[in-house]
């Protein structure tokens, strides 16, 4: 872990967090890899009570702005949510036919990686860093067309 890193954990705040895929590989640009995703976020969110404010699933990155859960902390949040969808999306490949699925699931296969190891985390002291923050989410896929 790199040294001065610090989490702010257990104020009730609300976390804006920023996972990557592995290498930045668009691992989450079909609508079944999208919706896998979904899936398993709506588990995780039930299962550690949490309420997502807003999100944005874009082919290689996830931004979520989410309350701090009842059950553990947004770190154990993200570590759920990432091992989740890795397990459920190489089981998915493993499994595939789909010739044009098959060069991504040989190199997800290949790979065994999912997600960057890390995660960014912003913590939303206020209303206005709040509106900032969704307004971002929401112009990611705007501003990459």
């Amino acid at each position: 872990m790199p040294t001065g890193l610090h989490r702010c954990y257990g104020a009730g705040y609300l976390h804006f967090l920023t996972t990557s895929c592995y290498q930045r590989l668009p691992l989450l640009g079909t609508p079944k890899s999208r919706d896998l995703f979904l899936e398993v976020l709506e588990q995780t969110r039930r299962r550690y009570r949490f309420v997502v404010v807003g999100y944005v699933v874009m082919p290689e990155h996830v931004h979520l702005l989410v309350s701090e859960p009842e059950r553990g902390d947004p770190s154990l949040l993200m570590q759920v949510l990432k091992q989740g969808f890795a397990r459920k999306l190489l089981c998915q490949h493993r499994r595939a036919n789909d010739p044009h699925e098959e060069a991504m699931s040989e190199l997800v296969l290949h790979q065994q990686h999912i997600w960057q190891k890390r995660f960014y985390d912003f913590v939303v002291w206020g209303a206005e860093k709040r509106w900032e923050k969704l307004h971002y989410s929401h112009q990611n896929p705007v501003r990459r067309d």
